[in-house]
C-alpha cells in the first residue's frame, strides 16, 4: 500500500507506507503467485459482497454490497459514526471483516478464512492528517513506494519528478514537510499516492483539516489526477457538497447500511429514504396532507404554511395520506408576496452575504423556517416575503405515525 505512517520511525521499518502495521500476508488457500498477478494488473472491478464488521456486539457494517468498476470514482457519504472509515479500512486491508467477502477482480481479498496483507493489494491510501514522514524530503516522501525490487533509481526520479510537477510543488522537492502549508502536504500525499499507478486509490477525508478555500481547488486536482491516472478511487466523506462534486457514483452510509447507491443527480433528484434527503441539503422540512395526486404522480400538499406541489420518492400516496415534505433549497426564489408564483409566504429573518448573493432564513406563517434560500438581492429583516417553490424542489415521503 503506498502510504506512511505520521511516525518517525525509520523508512525501513516493515510497515506499509500510511497504514497500521502490515497484516499476515494471506490467510487461506489462495497462492502467493494468484496475489502477485493480482497486483500488476490495472484497475479490477471492485466487489463487497455482503460485508459485516462487528466491534465487540456493536455491528459497524451491516451487509453493505457495493460494486466499483474500473476507473469508476466512487464517493461514499455519511455522518461520522456511519461505518465509512470501516469499510474504507477493509478494503485497504487494514481490518479484517465478519462475514462477506471483497473481491478484487477474481481475487478474494477479504472474507472470514482469506486476508490478504495491505501492500500486496496494489492499493494507495491519502488521509486527512497528511501521514508525512518528517524526516525525509518532499522528494523522499514521494518516491517511497517506488523503493521496490526492479525500479531503477533513474526510473525512480524522472517518475517522481513528472508527479511533483504535475501538482505544482516541483520547486518544493529538497524541503521537509513541516516546511508547507497543509495544502501542500495534502498534494504531496496525493503524488505519493498516484506515483505507483495503482489500481485503487482511497482517500479518507483528506480535505477535511483543510481551509474552504483550499478544499474547492484540491477537490479539482483530485478529481483530475485520479481520473487521468486510470485507478478506481473510493473517498470518504461528511460533505455532501464534496461528494456531489467529485462522484461519479455515491453510496450513502447510515448506521452501517447502505441505503442508496447512485449517481450523485439521482441521489439529489430522488433520495430513497427521508434519512438521504436531509443528509445532501435541504432548506427544511414540512408535514401536511395529500389533497389530489395527478396522472403523472404529482402531489398536491396542504401543510400548515400552506399548499404546495410535490413529488413523492417511493410507493404511490393516496389522497388524504399523511407525508413529510422536504424542499431543496436551489429551486426556490424570493417573489413578492401578492405575486402569482407565490406558493408560500412568510417573513425575512436574517440574510447573509455570499459573494455572487445572499443567502435567506424564512420564517414561515406557521413558525417553520427555511434556510439558504438565496437572492442577488438582500431581502430586509422581518421584510414580509413569498416563496416561489416549484414542485421539483419538493420530494414527498410517508409520514410514519
Amino acid at each position: 500500500m503506498s502510504a506512511l505512517p505520521n511516525s518517525t520511525e525509520a523508512p525501513d521499518t516493515p510497515r506499509s507506507a500510511n497504514s497500521a502495521p502490515l497484516m499476515p500476508s494471506v490467510l487461506g488457500a489462495q497462492s502467493d503467485d494468484a496475489v502477485r498477478t493480482a497486483s500488476k494488473n490495472s484497475a479490477q472491478r471492485v466487489v463487497i459482497d455482503h460485508v459485516e464488521k462487528w466491534y465487540g456486539d456493536q455491528r459497524v457494517l451491516d451487509k453493505v454490497h457495493l460494486t466499483i468498476e474500473p476507473g469508476q470514482f466512487t464517493v461514499l457519504l455519511g455522518p461520522s459514526g456511519s461505518g465509512k472509515s470501516t469499510l474504507l479500512r477493509c478494503v485497504g486491508g487494514l481490518e479484517k471483516i465478519d462475514s462477506g467477502n471483497i473481491r478484487f477482480g477474481d481475487l478474494i481479498v477479504n472474507s472470514t478464512k482469506t486476508h490478504v496483507a495491505p501492500e500486496r493489494r496494489n492499493v494507495s491510501m491519502v488521509f486527512q492528517d497528511f501521514a508525512l514522514w518528517p524526516h525525509m524530503t518532499i522528494f523522499e516522501n514521494v518516491a517511497f513506494p517506488l523503493q521496490r525490487p526492479g525500479v531503477t533509481k533513474d526510473h525512480r526520479r524522472r517518475v517522481v519528478d513528472d508527479i511533483l510537477e504535475r501538482v505544482g510543488l516541483a520547486d518544493f522537492a529538497a524541503r521537509y514537510p513541516s516546511t508547507l502549508s497543509g495544502g501542500q502536504q495534502q498534494r504531496v500525499s496525493l503524488a505519493r499516492a498516484l506515483v505507483g499507478a495503482p489500481a485503487m486509490i482511497l482517500f479518507d477525508e483528506p480535505l477535511s483539516s483543510l481551509d474552504a478555500h483550499l478544499r474547492e481547488r484540491l477537490r479539482i486536482e483530485i478529481a483530475d489526477l485520479t481520473r487521468e491516472s486510470g485507478s478506481s478511487v473510493l473517498y470518504i466523506t461528511h460533505d455532501q457538497v464534496e461528494a456531489f462534486a467529485l462522484a461519479d457514483t455515491i453510496g450513502v452510509l447510515n448506521d452501517g447500511q447502505l441505503v442508496q447507491v447512485a449517481s450523485p443527480e439521482l441521489i439529489y433528484r430522488e433520495p430513497a429514504t427521508p434519512f438521504v434527503a436531509q443528509f445532501t441539503g435541504v432548506a427544511g422540512e414540512l408535514v401536511g396532507v395529500v389533497e389530489s395526486r395527478d396522472e403523472l404522480g404529482r402531489l398536491t400538499v396542504r401543510s400548515p404554511s400552506g399548499v404546495l406541489q410535490a413529488r413523492f420518492s417511493g410507493a404511490q400516496l393516496e389522497a388524504r395520506a399523511n407525508v413529510r415534505v422536504f424542499i431543496r433549497s436551489a429551486p426556490v426564489r424570493l417573489v413578492s408576496p401578492t405575486s402569482k408564483e407565490c406558493t408560500l409566504a412568510g417573513r425575512v429573518v436574517v440574510a447573509a452575504f455570499r459573494g455572487r448573493g445572499y443567502e435567506h432564513v424564512i420564517e414561515l406563517v406557521d413558525g417553520q423556517r427555511l434556510y439558504g434560500i438565496f437572492a442577488e438581492e438582500r431581502g430586509s429583516r422581518h421584510e414580509h416575503i413569498g416563496l416561489h417553490i416549484p414542485g421539483d424542489a419538493c420530494i414527498a415521503f410517508a409520514r410514519v405515525p
